[in-house]
């Protein structure tokens, strides 16, 4: 039987508004402990009504002055997800303190069948909150906001990312469709492929059926579009006037790009998702990344998880292909001759396991090259064009 948490004690700082918004895209729910009452209060509000929710805080904070004959603080919280960042900033230009919780690190039930509401999700984040504000900061994650700027910053890489994507899968369509009739693919991406596929014949001597050739110049001109999309968006970050942050982020791509096996592509990706943050230690870079193991161990259970794959999910794809070229590129470093001497005569996984610990100790030792100007041992610079 779920236990009701609505009547139980709600101890926390005195003088102080706890708010929890639980946001969808049809509604908001907001959970609330003020200082003059003993029980948690719970509100509907409309998805995005960010007017009403201000106006929420504003009455309950004039009912608590006057019960307490002075204005308490307001400390509110919700889940980093759909929503973004923008909720944050709002909530801070109000004079809210709020904070962006990680959903996947907030204490949950262990029932096969367990209870799950808005109402007790809004409660569970409340207290969270509480545990949080009252000294307990391993009780919950807290996502570092970027920016603004910073955040702007990073479109463009996010979009190269989605392009090259597009681009990748309608070339394979079409090389799959082609492998249908036995034929000849070439290069899809050339803008006169279809005129080169007009002379290519099947087997029989035949050319590609009028239905497939219609299927396939749909994704031929798909194709183009994305090619053109991603030409113009070169030429667009080539000629726009970076802003502060983006300047920031050059710099440090600029640096990178120094390093023999890093290119533009490497640079910028690695610099706007994770290099323009300040990390405090090696851990922290590390975490970002969602490289770092997870053991399990429990009496006299010990194995491992493998990584915990949290973070940047985008910052771990480039940093396992960044790794993979930084073997073949920089092949007397310190960090490819410990890869080298731990997988001697190993097999195909334990060189897949080795590599994702590498590409951890090399976002490490380029966090530091950034941060310290340390090289990493033994890599090698790119000559300098006079």
């Amino acid at each position: 039987m779920q236990a009701s948490t609505v009547a139980a004690p709600t101890a926390g700082h005195i003088g102080t508004i706890f708010v929890a918004i639980e946001l969808s895209q049809r509604s908001w729910r907001v959970a609330l402990h003020s200082p003059d009452k003993d029980k948690i209060s719970h509100h509907k509000l409309e998805g995005g009504d960010h007017a009403e929710l201000l106006a929420l805080v504003g009455r309950v904070r004039e009912r608590a002055a006057r019960a307490l004959g002075g204005v308490p603080a307001v400390a509110s919280c919700y889940e980093a997800g759909y929503d973004g960042f923008w909720l944050h900033r709002l909530l801070l230009a109000a004079g809210i303190t709020n904070y962006v919780f990680d959903p996947a690190s907030i204490a949950v039930d262990q029932r096969a069948r367990r209870v799950k509401t808005d109402r007790i999700d809004g409660e569970r984040m409340l207290r969270t909150l509480m545990a949080y504000l009252r000294g307990e900061p391993r009780v919950v994650r807290i996502v570092r906001v970027p920016a603004a700027e910073q955040e702007d910053a990073r479109r463009g890489s996010r979009e190269r990312d989605r392009l090259i994507k597009e681009q990748t899968a309608h070339t394979n369509r079409i090389k799959a469709l082609l492998r249908l009739l036995g034929m000849a693919v070439g290069n899809p991406r050339r803008r006169d492929w279809l005129s080169w596929l007009a002379a290519q014949r099947d087997w029989q001597g035949q050319a590609v059926p009028p239905r497939m050739l219609s299927e396939i110049r749909h994704e031929h001109a798909r194709l183009m579009l994305v090619r053109d999309r991603l030409d113009v968006l070169a030429q667009e970050a080539a000629a726009a006037e970076p802003s502060p942050a983006e300047a920031e982020m050059t710099r440090r791509s600029e640096l990178l790009r120094r390093l023999k096996c890093l290119g533009p592509a490497f640079a910028t990706t690695l610099t706007s998702e994770v290099f323009y943050k300040d990390f405090r230690n090696r851990r922290e870079v590390g975490s970002y990344f969602g490289l770092t193991p997870s053991p399990w161990r429990s009496g006299g259970i010990d194995r491992d998880q493998g990584i915990s794959k949290a973070g940047n999910p985008r910052a771990r794809c480039a940093a396992i292909e960044l790794a993979w070229l930084w073997l073949r590129h920089q092949p007397d470093s310190k960090l490819t001759l410990e890869y080298r001497k731990r997988t001697l005569d190993a097999g195909k996984r334990i060189k897949r396991v080795a590599i994702v610990a590498l590409a951890r100790k090399l976002m490490v030792a380029l966090w530091r090259y950034l941060t310290t100007g340390l090289v990493p041992e033994g890599a090698v610079l790119k000559a300098v064009k006079i």
